[in-house]
């Protein structure tokens, strides 16, 4: 009976490093970690795509309703805080900065520089959340609202629709990218979550980098929606 030598036996790659053996975070549907790894990343590509196409579909309409009423949103644009917008667009090109730093620490079993830069991710969402609360707050002061509820006074145009259009997409816009930041909190603390149990090593990471590819089309998003709101006139 002949026997076989373990030592020449094939391991599978694990997509982050150095070649190892069985990992328990290999499903039984894949055949290395090496696919598990680039499947996962296609799925969140593909995922991330259906996102700029909502997104994309949005920017569309707003500029159409601003080809239809110039003079109006020009004025509602005079309305938005400025410095507000400008805010929180630093406070998200810094979490970006943050993420990327969790996914690197992640990749070099730092699990302690992992967690503090995914508590400073998280702490810039919130920051984020409480601009726009304030900020939210003063249009619903001024009558600032979408649609049937709009109510501003001292409209150049008072008999128009344009504010009312405006306002819808400014909320319908920035509430869906708020909501997208709620999702992010919740994403990023189930990461830390599992980073402090040390379930992520150079050799696993998977979950950090795809939560952070999801944070960095968040932020994306936002650098499109501040000029478009707050700076294009």
């Amino acid at each position: 009976m002949s026997t076989v030598d373990v030592n020449h036996l094939p391991v599978h790659g694990d997509g982050h490093g150095p070649e190892h053996g069985h990992d328990s975070h290999l499903q039984h549907h894949f055949a290395s970690m090496e696919q598990q790894f680039d499947t996962s990343k296609i799925g969140m590509w593909l995922f991330l795509a259906t996102e700029v196409l909502l997104f994309g579909g949005l920017f569309v309409g707003f500029g159409l309703m601003q080809q239809r009423y110039p003079r109006e949103f020009v004025e509602a644009h005079e309305r938005l805080s400025r410095w507000q917008g400008t805010l929180n667009t630093i406070v998200l090109l810094i979490s970006s900065y943050t993420m990327v730093m969790a996914v690197d620490s992640a990749r070099k079993n730092k699990r302690t520089a992992t967690q503090r830069y995914l508590l400073a991710t998280i702490a810039c969402a919130v920051i984020f959340l409480v601009v726009k609360y304030f900020e939210y707050s003063h249009k619903f002061e001024e009558g600032w609202l979408p649609g049937l509820y709009y109510h501003g006074i001292g409209d150049a145009f008072p008999e128009s629709h344009g504010y009312a259009t405006f306002f819808s997409f400014y909320f319908m816009m920035t509430g869906l990218h708020g909501i997208h930041i709620l999702v992010g909190i919740v994403l990023l603390s189930w990461i830390l979550r599992r980073t402090k149990r040390g379930e992520f090593s150079s050799a696993y990471y998977t979950p950090v980098d795809l939560v952070g590819l999801y944070w960095h089309l968040v932020d994306m998003i936002w650098i499109y929606l501040f000029p478009l709101y707050y700076l294009i006139q």
